[in-house]
């Protein structure tokens, strides 16, 4: 029989994957054109404090906890604090490409899903960047916090006049949370593991990194939150395989291509279990 179907189970799905250098130049393509957007998005610093202000105020109008406690749990002792602006510095990226790569290899519908969502997303934020520019809370007086990644290092951030390479004004929303929060949910949806749920861990310590560094505030997640629902909305993820009353039977999905055979090939094919055709 030559109809080939997905497993959905543990292994590694059937599904063609794109081709490499073609993905390749659209992620890096896509970056890019963040990266660039962030900067041409620059130097709205009297609209960026106004936001600033503006969004300081609200989080204590709706009793949101205050970024400084989190903050005083990293400052107990030096090596915590420096440990977090490490996180912040080194994780983010590294982690997200390193999710695309793993569910290029080995999920490959789960990636072209994955990339979109990211994509969406990613898009999303550069739209709020031009549209609402926000001061970090660490450039931010009369709050009580301090910039940990300037005073304990390491830092990934030049002061704001010389920073020729970011827009330190682009807080809104948190991408290293949203990213974060999606590479959880998409090794949740593509793996079986009992123990997939902890990946949810990677989102959580990313957002007491980002406050407690005081480089985002809480709406900044929660705004990276509602991007990602409504991207996870929009783009439909892969089937799931297990189905009520057929425990322990690895499922398929028919793959585009295959709705082309005919004849008993035909038939076979579109049998999503062994136990669903005569």
């Amino acid at each position: 029989m030559n109809a080939r179907s997905e497993p959905a189970g543990a292994e590694p799905d059937s599904t063609v994957r794109p081709p490499l250098l073609r993905e390749f130049l659209l992620v890096a393509g896509l970056f890019l054109v963040y990266k660039l957007g962030r900067r041409i998005a620059g130097g709205h610093t009297s609209d960026a404090f106004r936001d600033a202000h503006r969004v300081w105020h609200l989080e204590r109008a709706v009793h949101l906890p205050s970024e400084t406690d989190v903050q005083s749990a990293l400052l107990h002792g030096d090596a915590l604090v420096h440990l977090a602006n490490t996180y912040y510095a080194t994780v983010h990226f590294p982690a997200t490409v390193a999710f695309l790569i793993w569910l290029y290899l080995r999920r490959p519908a789960h990636y072209v899903w994955a990339r979109r969502v990211l994509a969406l997303v990613t898009s999303a934020a550069l739209v709020l960047t031009f549209t609402f520019p926000l001061a970090p809370p660490r450039m931010l007086s009369g709050t009580g916090l301090l910039d940990t990644a300037r005073i304990y290092g390491p830092s990934v951030y030049g002061p704001p006049s010389s920073d020729h390479l970011s827009n330190q004004f682009a807080a809104m929303p948190s991408l290293h949370f949203g990213w974060a929060l999606m590479v959880a949910v998409g090794l949740i949806a593509a793996t079986r593991s009992r123990w997939r749920w902890l990946w949810l861990l990677h989102p959580l310590v990313t957002l007491a990194v980002i406050v407690g560094t005081a480089n985002h505030y809480w709406l900044d997640s929660i705004v990276a939150t509602a991007l990602l629902v409504t991207a996870l909305a929009l783009i439909p993820s892969p089937h799931r395989t297990a189905g009520p009353g057929n425990a322990g039977t690895t499922r398929f999905r028919l793959l585009p291509q295959d709705t082309a055979l005919a004849g008993p090939a035909r038939r076979a094919a579109r049998c999503w279990s062994p136990s669903a055709c005569p």
